[in-house]
């Protein structure tokens, strides 16, 4: 049957008529693998009831006190002093929302074209990534650059740092698995507390993966088939912690209109090493603790809804809801290094 212009016009006023004017098979979009989001991967999410609240601190100066005593003849001892006192977290609502323009999806719909053509879906799955994205903002800025910490170093190029510094890991007379043991053992023995996590910024981690010191450890571990390289899984074995991470995420960080800005969220020469818990506990201290508000109060910590628009408006809008505070919990249980590379 030869089509005619009217036909063609009949079957689209009839939505018979569907031309593909979009792959269906592909598009791009510019997401990140979740797997770089690094917020949720080095302190523990402790879900809380209230929007604030405070939390007992026990003092480890008195935890860790020999507090035992010589019983006198037909007498007793004084009581133990056990000092507490308590902190507070507050957790604020963040929000963001998106708009559907319900007369200009009509044509798309009809088109039968890839799956992003489901406004919703494509504004959901773009609203989580963005989620993670603020929440790795929010890690980078109350854990991971300087002025956090009360223990910071710095990378040094000279081979006689003094007090407060390093020697850089791109330079080839640091040793950075000494360094991370003699740290490791500087904390433990002020805290009780053996750092178990580690979370570098990607030049550090570069730096490492070509360090000689770093290399000349695991040279043997390899063959021609399957030569010996370093990994995240590699350097958390050498420097003898659960977890080490590397802070790959990037956001744009001009506003709407201006030049893109791309760059790294966590510093890429800077490395932070950490003890903190699995999960929340009253029995043992972590660095930090990311508390988690359901503000609905239906368990769920990041609701995502939906609504239509004023009528006459032909719109509908997506909304997402996150309420969290990134709190430093234990300024002795972290250390903070800075250009180490």
């Amino acid at each position: 049957m030869t089509r005619t212009t009217a036909s063609i016009q009949a079957d689209i006023a009839k939505g018979a008529f569907r031309p593909h004017t979009a792959l269906s098979n592909m598009a791009l979009a510019y997401y990140q693998d979740d797997s770089k989001a690094f917020a949720k991967t080095i302190f523990p999410i402790c879900p809380v009831a209230l929007s604030s609240d405070n939390y007992y601190v026990f003092n480890k100066e008195d935890l860790l006190r020999d507090n035992w005593q010589r019983k006198p003849a037909y007498g007793k001892v004084d009581p133990a002093v056990l000092s507490e006192h308590t902190e507070n977290y507050a957790c604020k609502v963040d929000q963001m929302i998106m708009g559907i323009d319900k007369i200009k999806q009509t044509d798309l719909t009809r088109r039968q074209g890839p799956i992003t053509r489901d406004p919703k879906m494509q504004r959901t799955k773009t609203m989580a990534e963005q989620a993670n994205i603020h929440q790795d903002v929010m890690f980078a800025q109350n854990f991971f650059q300087p002025g956090i910490w009360r223990h910071e170093e710095t990378g040094v190029d000279s081979i006689t740092p003094t007090s407060g510094q390093f020697i850089k890991f791109s330079n080839g007379n640091s040793d950075p698995v000494a360094l991370i043991d003699e740290r490791k053992t500087m904390m433990e023995q002020n805290t009780g507390r053996m750092p178990n996590r580690i979370a570098i910024g990607v030049n550090v981690f570069n730096a490492l993966k070509k360090h000689p010191a770093i290399l000349e450890r695991i040279k043997y571990g390899g063959s021609t088939a399957n030569p010996a390289t370093v990994t995240e899984n590699v350097l958390a074995q050498l420097f003898g912690v659960e977890r080490l991470t590397v802070q790959r995420s990037i956001m744009n960080k001009a506003k709407l209109g201006q030049k893109a800005n791309m760059d790294y969220i966590g510093d890429p020469n800077g490395f932070l090493l950490a003890y903190a818990t699995n999960m929340p506990s009253i029995e043992e201290p972590s660095a930090g603790y990311i508390f988690t508000w359901d503000m609905l109060g239906n368990g769920d910590i990041m609701p995502i809804l939906n609504y239509d628009g004023e009528a006459g408006t032909h719109s509908e809008f997506i909304e997402g809801l996150m309420a969290t505070d990134m709190k430093k919990t234990a300024d002795d249980l972290a250390m903070y290094f800075m250009d180490a590379v």
